[in-house]
């Protein structure tokens, strides 16, 4: 499957793939998120929703990170020996030497999944799927992840998501935050 999604390229998509899969990227959805939090909670809530989102970030990456890639050693698929000269390298780029689990999709998938269940919104949900969605597919197009080190990383993410969601409800309920 990833072969088959990494030989499906063509140079405008290349290009594209490159930059979704940046951070830098995101910026202004990033932006967006933290105004529509202001709007709807006031700053001081919404200081408690982002740090959670920030914690939720940080902890995916973390996880996947230092914990489940150095643990599982799995190659990612530009260094497996078996896949070499069958994927096409965008700008040379294959990434660091183990893929399982994403990061791009842990850490994507907290960010969507806890803004999502915070903020409540149809229209803002959507747009968040579709951000984790062409994050995740873009780790594939640029031949750095298996779908399954896709599938673990979102895994990952909304465990966490979720747990630092239900934390953090109970920390939004303190009164010092609702005023």
């Amino acid at each position: 499957m990833l072969v088959w999604i990494n030989q499906h390229h063509a140079e405008w998509a290349d290009t594209l793939m490159w930059y979704i899969s940046k951070s830098t990227t995101w910026i202004p959805l990033y932006a967006l998120m933290i105004g529509l939090l202001w709007h709807r909670f006031g700053w001081r809530r919404m200081l408690v929703w982002l740090v959670a989102i920030v914690v939720a970030i940080g902890l995916a990456d973390f996880v996947s990170s230092g914990l489940i890639k150095p643990l599982v050693c799995r190659l990612r698929p530009t260094h497996e020996p078996q896949l070499e000269g069958m994927l096409h390298l965008v700008r040379g780029y294959t990434g660091g030497m183990y893929g399982f689990v994403s990061s791009h999709a842990a850490n994507t998938v907290a960010c969507a999944y806890l803004f999502s269940r915070v903020y409540r919104d149809r229209c803002m949900t959507l747009i968040m799927s579709l951000y984790v969605a062409v994050n995740c597919y873009s780790r594939m197009y640029l031949g750095v992840h298996y779908p399954g080190d896709i599938l673990g990383g979102l895994v990952v993410g909304l465990v966490i998501a979720e747990s630092i969601y239900l934390i953090t409800k109970r920390i939004d309920k303190i009164k010092i935050f609702n005023s």
